[in-house]
């Protein structure tokens, strides 16, 4: 059994979080959190394998997120074979703070 504390929501994890294997095995740290912003939807992680190369771990590969651990529902072998992220499009969501100027300036856009 992994005491990896209490269950947590995905944007309460933090980077450097341990991930784990679906066998209890160390694969990575969390480097950081992709979700969906404008919908709230759960992407996956993009973690560091012990090698320090990025990995990302699409959602239905995550089994739970905890307090001190995030565990995959994947093996070490398998985890060890994921590819790197992709490199997506920027996006922008509105400026909400920004005044009559930034509106003027920027479109009433920020880069997200």
């Amino acid at each position: 059994m992994i005491d990896d504390g209490h269950a947590v929501h995905y944007t309460a994890v933090t980077r450097g979080t341990p991930v784990l294997s679906s066998e209890g095995i160390q694969v990575g740290e969390v480097e950081s959190i992709a979700d969906n912003y404008r919908e709230h939807i759960f992407d996956g992680i993009v973690m560091r394998d012990p090698q320090g190369e990025p990995r990302f771990v699409d959602a239905p590969e995550v089994a739970r997120t905890a307090e001190r651990a995030v565990t995959l529902a994947i093996t070490a072998t398998e985890a060890a074979e994921l590819p790197p992220p992709e490199r997506a499009a920027p996006s922008f969501r509105p400026d909400v703070r920004g005044g009559r100027v930034s509106r003027l300036l920027r479109g009433g856009w920020r880069r997200s």
